[in-house]
């Protein structure tokens, strides 16, 4: 049964050069009421990115033309769309380094289509599907009580804005961009803090509670911010307003 709703009109970039797999994929989704669109290159997918507006990405790590890790890398450039990778690498090292640059998730060759477009709605359910291609994760609204305003830097929170400091901002704008993903506090220092060489994981803890301490203050019942013991931090995807 084909889907209904605002998921049917759904484009999902398939980057993908086995035809076999592809047209398997491509089957799957339309089935399920998404609409793909195949680039067997990373080329290709590059300038169908440039192009179209598209929800969701399917990266395989093995292309002719480049090494998918660095299109990833290009295609974040962009923006937060969110990409699962699919890929024969089943090692161990592949699927850490994949989702340590940020991947949503990471599938190995041989695959069920079914649960590959499971996990893709569980994906798109949890990012809000906010980002595009041509839509930078900064620009975007945040989910449900968050607002961003990138050009002067401020972010609200229940319609009040926030009194933050450099570093509480890039936290918090960076767990807005995608809900309910869990960013570790190397990737968190990486992506805020950059090549500070005094930073290290206590000053996540230290942000993430000055944060906390804030948004208590416009919203005592809510928790925005969850911690995820031994994993890292994550922004709660089922905020319900009071």
């Amino acid at each position: 049964m084909l889907a209904e709703g605002p998921q049917a009109r759904r484009r999902i970039l398939v980057v993908e050069d086995e035809s076999g797999i592809a047209d398997t994929i491509r089957y799957a989704l339309e089935t399920d009421g998404f609409a793909p669109q195949v680039c067997a290159l990373g080329g290709d997918a590059l300038r169908a990115l440039a192009t179209g507006d598209f929800a969701l990405v399917i990266l395989d790590v093995g292309l002719p033309d480049m090494n998918g890790f660095d299109l990833f890398r290009q295609i974040r450039a962009r923006g937060a769309l969110p990409v699962i990778f699919v890929t024969a690498r089943a090692e161990e090292v592949d699927r850490i380094v994949g989702l340590e640059l940020g991947a949503d998730d990471y599938m190995a060759k041989p695959f069920s289509p079914r649960e590959l477009v499971a996990r893709v709605r569980t994906v798109l359910r949890r990012s809000g599907a906010s980002a595009t291609a041509g839509q930078s994760a900064a620009d975007a609204p945040g989910p449900g009580a968050f607002s961003i305003d990138e050009d002067r830097r401020r972010i609200s929170f229940c319609g009040q804005v926030l009194d933050l400091t450099r570093y509480e901002y890039g936290v918090l704008r960076t767990l807005i961009a995608r809900p309910g993903r869990v960013f570790s506090r190397d990737e968190l220092l990486n992506r805020v803090w950059g090549d500070a060489t005094d930073s290290i994981d206590r000053t996540v803890d230290a942000h993430i509670k000055t944060l906390r301490a804030k948004l208590k203050v416009i919203a005592p019942d809510l928790d925005p911010i969850r911690t995820h013991r031994g994993s890292g931090y994550a922004l709660a995807d089922d905020l319900r307003l009071p």
